[in-house]
C-alpha cells in the first residue's frame, strides 16, 4: 500500500495559482522551468537522486495527456455545460452531432494532438527520454488521441516496451452520459491493433449505468489503483511513465495525491512528479 503526493518545483503547473489558460494546452518543455539545452538531462538527474534518498519512497513522472476534442465536447459547446449534463448527454445525438457512445476525435481534436507531437519532437532533440510504460484509456478519442501524439516519437534506441497498454481503470467518469460508454474489447482489438489490452478487459462495457453517474470520488479511487499498479510490480523500476486519459480522470489522480483540481484544454499534457511512500496496513 502507498500513499501519493506531488512534488512541486519542476513544472510550470507545479505552481497551485498556475492558470492553464496562460500556460496553454502543452507549453514548450512541456511546461519544465528549466529551458537549458541539458534540462532532461538534469531534471531526470535529479530524479534519480531523489530515488536514491534513504527516505523510503518512490519518484515518477507521469506524464498526463487529456484527448483532443471530441464531438461531445462540441456538444457540450452548444448547449451549455448545465443543459449538456442534464439532458443533452443522455442522448446519442441531436441530429446535426452524433457523440454518443465513444464518439472520435474532430478535425480539431486531431490537430490539438498534433501540437503535442510536435512539443515531442522538439524535446526528443533535447534528449527527453520515451516513457518506459505507456497506458491509455479505452475510450476511442483517447485512443486516436495517442496515435496522433506519438506519431514518429518513437525511436530504435529507446528501452522499455514501446506498446502502449489499454487499462479499463483510465476512461472517463462513466455513466449516464453516452459518450463515456466504451466500445466492444472486439471493435477496440480491430480498429485499435496498435494497442495491447490488459488481462481481464470484458468484452461488454459492465460499468456504464444509464441511470447512474460515477463520483468523483470513486473516480480518484480508480485512480488510485493506477498508482498502486504503477508504483509496484513490472511498473516498479520505471521512472518516466504516460497516461493518455480524459479531464475528469486527470483530476482523478491530483485529487489521489493532494493536490488541487487543473483546467486542462482537450489536448493538454499534464506532467506531474509523483512521490510513493509505502505505509503499513
Amino acid at each position: 500500500m502507498f500513499s501519493y503526493e506531488g512534488t512541486p518545483g519542476f513544472f510550470a503547473q507545479d505552481d497551485p495559482q498556475a492558470d492553464p489558460s496562460e500556460i496553454g494546452a502543452v507549453p514548450a518543455g512541456f511546461g519544465l522551468l528549466d529551458v537549458s539545452e541539458d534540462r532532461w538531462k538534469t531534471f531526470f538527474s535529479k530524479l534519480r537522486e531523489l530515488n536514491a534518498a534513504n527516505d523510503g519512497a518512490s519518484y515518477k513522472l507521469i506524464l498526463f495527456g487529456r484527448h483532443g476534442q471530441g464531438y461531445h465536447n462540441v456538444a457540450e459547446d452548444k448547449y451549455g455545460t448545465e443543459a449538456w449534463d442534464d439532458y443533452w448527454s443522455k442522448l446519442n445525438g441531436d441530429g446535426e452531432l452524433t457523440w454518443g457512445p465513444d464518439p472520435e476525435l474532430t478535425d480539431l481534436g486531431k490537430t490539438q494532438a498534433s501540437a503535442a507531437n510536435e512539443v515531442w519532437k522538439a524535446e526528443r532533440t533535447a534528449q527527453i527520454p520515451f516513457p518506459r510504460k505507456l497506458y491509455c484509456s479505452p475510450m476511442t478519442r483517447a485512443l486516436q488521441t495517442y496515435l496522433v501524439t506519438f506519431d514518429g516519437v518513437i525511436m530504435s534506441n529507446d528501452g522499455g516496451s514501446k506498446t502502449p497498454v489499454i487499462l479499463e481503470e483510465c476512461r472517463e467518469q462513466y455513466g449516464e452520459h453516452t459518450c463515456d460508454k466504451r466500445s466492444t474489447l472486439s471493435h477496440i482489438r480491430t480498429a485499435f491493433p496498435q494497442f495491447a489490452v490488459e488481462e481481464g478487459f470484458s468484452e461488454e462495457d459492465k460499468l456504464w449505468e444509464a441511470d447512474v453517474r460515477e463520483s468523483p470520488a470513486h473516480v480518484a479511487e480508480r485512480a488510485k489503483r493506477v498508482l498502486d499498479r504503477i508504483f509496484s510490480g513490472e511498473d516498479e523500476d520505471a521512472m518516466f511513465i504516460s497516461v493518455t486519459a480524459h479531464s475528469g480522470l486527470i483530476n482523478g489522480f491530483l485529487r489521489a495525491i493532494g493536490r488541487e483540481r487543473y483546467v486542462l484544454p482537450t489536448g493538454g499534457v499534464l506532467p506531474v512528479v509523483v512521490k510513493a511512500t509505502r505505509v503499513s496496513v
